[in-house]
């Protein structure tokens, strides 16, 4: 009798040591697309394509699986990544201008005078601009005068070509004044601009309009 119990358990320390070696090292935990918790031996066809962690019997994580992102979501990705570059450089230009303005400046009045200097410039150009076309308008009249001795005979070839020349030199000298005139505006509206920028870099206040 103690023989055999005795090698009962044997048998019984044997059978026990074969089952927990059968029993399962590890286990799958992942959540399904309605949120539900899955911890399984395999991993669940609910959780197919999903983030899965594999932990071992005790549950600690051995490692992670990661789903592979869709289409769309690679897109999306791609499409902030872009946004988040351009945002950065967005910035960057912007600190560059920042600094270039205060190397530039060192109070308004310098502002001011670098507009004082930028409008006289522009004023000169309108008035050379200006001179040109009288002096344009002049020479057309005197080809006009002398295109009348040609009535009854035909007009000389550089006679005509002096006359074309001539409303050519006045119709882009008319275009070019225009463009003068409008850098007076372009001028205020930039020294406006850094001066406003001037004064929030400088005082951390927005500048009064």
């Amino acid at each position: 009798m103690r023989s055999q119990a005795a090698m009962f358990l044997v048998l019984s320390a044997v059978t026990a040591s074969a089952l927990a070696q059968q029993a399962p090292q590890r286990m799958y935990k992942c959540i399904d697309a309605r949120g539900r918790v899955y911890y399984t031996q395999v991993p669940p066809p609910e959780c197919l394509g999903r983030d899965t962690e594999i932990l071992n019997k005790s549950g600690t994580l051995i490692r992670k699986t990661t789903r592979q992102p869709t289409p769309a979501e690679i897109q999306a990705r791609e499409a902030e990544r872009k946004k988040k570059l351009e945002e950065n450089e967005k910035s960057r230009e912007e600190r560059r201008k920042n600094l270039a303005l205060l190397n530039t400046y060192s109070s308004e009045k310098d502002i001011e005078d670098a507009r004082t200097r930028a409008l006289q410039e522009a004023q000169t150009a309108i008035e050379d601009t200006q001179k040109r076309i009288a002096g344009a308008q002049k020479h057309q009249k005197d080809l006009e005068t002398e295109k009348e001795f040609y009535v009854k005979k035909p007009m000389p070839l550089k006679l005509r070509q002096d006359i074309a020349n001539t409303e050519i030199e006045i119709k882009n000298q008319t275009a070019l004044l225009e463009v003068k005139k409008r850098e007076i505006s372009t001028v205020n509206a930039k020294y406006d601009e850094d001066k406003r920028r001037y004064i929030e870099l400088t005082t951390g206040k927005a500048a009064a309009k």
